[in-house]
C-alpha cells in the first residue's frame, strides 16, 4: 500500500479508469458479437441497427485509447462487409 498522498490518489484514479475502460471495451466487443449474431440469423433490420451501434462503440474505444485506429478501421470494414452481404442476400 502506498504511503505518499499522491500515490494513494493515483491508486484511486487508476481504479476508476480501469472500471470505465473495462466497460467501454466490453460493450464494444458485445456490440460486435451482436452484429455477427444478427448477420448469421439473416436478420436485415437488426443487423443494420446493431452495425450502427457497433461502429459507435468502436469509435468510442478509439477515442479513449483502448483500440488502435487501424484495428478499429479493420473491425468496421469487416462488419460493414458482413452487413452488406446480409442485406444483398434474398
Amino acid at each position: 500500500m502506498p504511503n505518499i498522498k499522491s500515490a494513494k490518489k493515483r491508486v484511486r484514479s487508476n481504479a476508476k479508469k480501469e472500471t470505465v475502460n473495462t466497460y467501454v471495451f466490453s460493450s464494444m466487443r458485445t456490440a460486435i458479437k451482436n452484429v455477427e449474431k444478427n448477420a448469421k440469423a439473416l436478420n436485415k433490420e437488426e443487423t443494420k441497427k446493431s452495425l450502427n451501434i457497433a461502429i459507435q462503440r468502436i469509435d468510442k474505444a478509439v477515442k479513449s485509447g483502448l483500440v488502435h485506429k487501424n484495428k478499429a478501421a479493420r473491425l468496421k470494414s469487416r462488419l460493414t462487409k458482413l452487413t452488406n452481404q446480409v442485406l444483398d442476400a434474398k
